[in-house]
């Protein structure tokens, strides 16, 4: 396998499992990350993902352009015709929160797939870049907007121009990364945010998530309008009286996700 999943404590880990080529993607490992997406979407005994690469070298260095072949088809052809039954990688979602683990080389491909995440926290000798642009391309798996809506205008077209690229330090000062470990950190720094997350109530999880996609794009009176909504949707959910009593009891509340 490309790609292994393994669950335990509500955390689902998700590891690129192609060491020898720094983790890049390949039409396998593409296939199995949308089921790693889809798996963690449909359990019910998983509350949150990580996301890593095999090995000390790479998270993900891109897309393995030597087993990646241009499609037969026009680009009119794919873009106007039928929806493909393998859409891209760019596009994968999942309502649960997602936690990448950098514990490398994040480069084109690897650093989009990394931005599809929620958090991010990397190792001090993790490396960062869209390098498109120095092969006549560009970083079209999501890059440039994401990347625009993470880091600010001014550092998010430096690394697009250029296509520098930067370090840990630097990563952490733009806020493309959530955290700065050693890589002997990484694994236990990530599984903590993760456990964290795991032992809140999950619906409230999924809702504030999702509040800060959707809000992010609308007008700030439209988004409080659609905040009510959801917390009224939570108002009255077992979890949330569970919460209220084991609060008043003072002691762990016991979440089940209804």
């Amino acid at each position: 396998m490309t790609v292994t999943v393994e669950v335990s404590d509500f955390i689902a880990t998700v590891t690129l499992n192609r060491p020898e080529a720094m983790n890049a993607i390949d039409p396998e490992s593409a296939f199995q990350l949308r089921e790693a997406w889809r798996e963690i979407s449909r359990r019910d005994d998983v509350r949150v993902g990580v996301l890593t690469g095999a090995g000390d070298r790479a998270f993900c260095a891109s897309v393995d352009l030597k087993k990646t072949m241009p499609p037969a088809e026009t680009f009119a052809q794919l873009y106007f015709g039928p929806e493909p039954s393998d859409p891209p990688i760019s596009t994968l979602q999942t309502v649960k929160p997602m936690i990448a683990a950098i514990n490398g080389f994040a480069l084109g491909g690897g650093l989009e797939l990394a931005m599809l995440c929620d958090i991010r926290v990397a190792v001090s000798t993790a490396t960062f870049g869209f390098p498109e642009v120095g092969v006549g391309s560009i970083a079209a798996g999501g890059g440039t907007q994401r990347v625009i809506r993470t880091v600010g205008q001014s550092d998010a077209m430096l690394m697009l121009l250029t296509g520098d690229r930067i370090d840990a330090q630097e990563a952490l000062r733009i806020g493309l990364i959530s955290r700065l470990v050693s890589p002997q950190e990484l694994p236990g720094a990530a599984r903590a945010i993760a456990s964290r997350i795991a032992a809140n109530a999950p619906l409230a999880v999924v809702a504030a998530k999702r509040l800060a996609h959707l809000g992010r794009d609308l007008p700030l009176a439209h988004a409080l309008e659609l905040e009510l909504q959801i917390f009224g949707n939570l108002r009255d959910t077992e979890d949330r009286i569970e919460g209220r009593r084991a609060f008043a009891e003072k002691r762990r509340p016991v979440f089940r996700g209804r």
